[in-house]
């Protein structure tokens, strides 16, 4: 499948990857895409390293199989990189997206020769200064979707308020600073 993007995300366990990766699906299907979003479980704990994945395709996918050669590989948390192959598989033709106060170029230095686009956000940041604690999954997801083009931001933005009035139900006092960084994040990456 030509059209088909995939993603591979790296996190570590209570930083939202997997929720990250399932509402990436949730909004690409908002727009009549088809998807995958699933984590890869294993031994996970809080602060252990886990794996999410999305598919998002024009057609029906087919392939039901973690993704070893991903067209943009996201990481939430930087020190991952000190540990990980983050960039395995990636294509040169995709792009990385690293969770850093860092630029690109810095980031660039820790991918053992990667060729492709690298993006930088800050989610930690904008997730203290939106919500006062350190969920960047949030901001790393609207990131995702600027580079991937996905989706346009104005739809993307709406697709995600509606999924958070459900997510957040019982605490809707989360919904305007989760959606205050989601905004930020498109304004804040940087390549």
């Amino acid at each position: 499948m030509d059209n088909m993007i995939e993603i591979r995300w790296h996190g570590r366990g209570g930083q939202g990857a997997k929720t990250a990766a399932m509402l990436l699906a949730e909004a690409a299907f908002d727009t009549g895409k088809f998807i995958q979003g699933f984590p890869e479980y294993g031994p996970e704990r809080m602060g252990a390293p886990v794996t999410a994945y999305n598919r998002i395709s024009n057609e029906r996918i087919l392939v039901h199989s973690n993704i070893y050669e991903p067209d943009y590989v996201v990481v939430v948390d930087e020190t991952l990189m000190d540990t990980l192959d983050v960039t395995a598989g990636l294509k040169k033709e995709g792009a990385l997206l690293i969770n850093s106060p860092k630029s690109p170029a810095e980031i660039r230095e820790k991918c053992g020769g990667y060729e492709g686009r690298i993006y930088t956000i800050d989610a930690d940041r904008i997730a203290m200064e939106t919500l006062g604690k350190n969920f960047p999954n949030t901001s790393m997801l609207s990131a995702v979707v600027k580079i991937t083009k996905v989706e346009e931001e104005e739809r993307f933005l709406e697709s995600l308020q509606e999924s958070f009035r459900h997510k957040f139900e019982h605490k809707p006092q989360m919904i305007e600073p989760n959606m205050q960084a989601a905004a930020r994040a498109f304004r804040e990456v940087k390549e």
